[in-house]
């Protein structure tokens, strides 16, 4: 089998779509101890190592590894953000050259956001490729809608692809299967689940599958719905999130309302017929296309295409750091088909 490291795992959404397509999940590497014990669950035959990457004893703890992939935090280079070139985060990086230089992996995969690509006039970006490319590595890279690939979500994110020279191929991107006439939206995604109207405290429901689409086969693989709870809200944020249409925002509310938040993702409604926006880490300003509330982690969890038997660990904010900082698994497997084809 094919051994993968996976350098700031975070919750395992990258690996898992590796592991879906038969890669052998070698090492998990990551800071965050809730983070690494949601994929030791999900993911229980790989070594989950937790320690700081600016530390480099991680170099240490690994032995071969066939691929590398990564997800640099991308605070530093964010678009929502401020983006200093040097942002202690984006000298992350240098973990990621390091590990590829020791270890000499057959190929890797660093994900980030695509802000990278233009940050301070495409100067950084020019930077990483040619820092790779030293290191012997054929250079490829795209900027990814998620939802040209069947993911009820529009999250635009970078992924540069190395290929080691020594393989002499070429590597090439999934092929883009749906465009905005057909893009899987909320509802097909998540319209099946369990209406919540109030936190019922139960991190395990009962659940009966059928799926109506082809999204929902790929993701409804158990009996058990985990992490689908409700939060209560305040009733004054139930009443603002009430005003608000479906596919709407702050600019929609009567004046003198919700003006506490004021903001491009403010008090945002998905629409029920149209993917949702990227899911982020905070969870607070995008609310479900229906009901008056903000998404459950399980449907997060679904609108980044996590299987529903995948369960996430820690606290609620965790819980959602964990699924907005994730790559999409569905995405993450059809990667790792294209990088089977060479390195089989």
């Amino acid at each position: 089998m094919i051994s993968v490291t996976d350098l700031f795992s975070g919750c395992g959404g990258f690996s898992y779509g590796f592991k879906e397509k038969g890669f052998k999940i070698k090492y998990a590497i990551d800071i965050d101890l809730e983070f690494l014990q949601t994929f030791k669950r999900n993911i229980p035959e790989c070594e989950t190592i937790r320690i700081d990457l600016f530390n480099e004893l991680f170099l240490k703890k690994i032995s071969y590894t066939d691929i590398i992939i990564a997800g640099p935090p991308c605070q530093g280079f964010s678009l929502t953000g401020p983006r200093k070139i040097n942002d202690p985060r984006n000298k992350l990086y240098s973990s990621v050259f390091h590990a590829i230089k020791k270890f000499s992996p057959k190929a890797f995969v660093v994900e980030n956001v695509r802000g990278l690509v233009s940050m301070w006039k495409g100067e950084v970006f020019k930077d990483i490729l040619s820092e790779f490319e030293t290191l012997n590595y054929d250079i490829n890279f795209k900027i990814i809608n998620t939802a040209k690939y069947g993911i009820p979500q529009v999250r635009h994110r970078v992924f540069i692809v190395g290929i080691n020279k020594s393989i002499n191929k070429k590597f090439t991107f999934p092929v883009e299967t749906h465009q905005k006439e057909n893009f899987v939206d909320c509802e097909s995604a998540i319209g099946d689940l369990p209406d919540l109207i109030y936190n019922q405290g139960e991190e395990v429901v009962d659940y009966k599958p059928i799926p109506k689409n082809e999204f929902q086969k790929y993701v409804m693989n158990s009996y058990k719905l985990y992490n689908h709870v409700a939060t209560k809200h305040k009733q004054f944020v139930i009443d603002t999130i009430s005003l608000v249409p479906e596919g709407g925002n702050y600019k929609d509310l009567p004046k003198g309302i919700g003006e506490s938040r004021k903001f491009n993702e403010a008090w945002t409604r998905y629409h029920s017929k149209k993917p949702s926006k990227t899911i982020d880490t905070g969870h607070r300003n995008h609310f479900h296309y229906k009901h008056n509330r903000v998404p459950t982690v399980r449907e997060n969890a679904r609108l980044q295409s996590f299987k529903d038997s995948f369960q996430f660990l820690g606290s609620r904010t965790s819980q959602n750091f964990q699924v907005g900082n994730a790559v999409p698994p569905l995405f993450a497997s059809l990667l790792a088909a294209e990088l089977l084809k060479i390195l089989k």
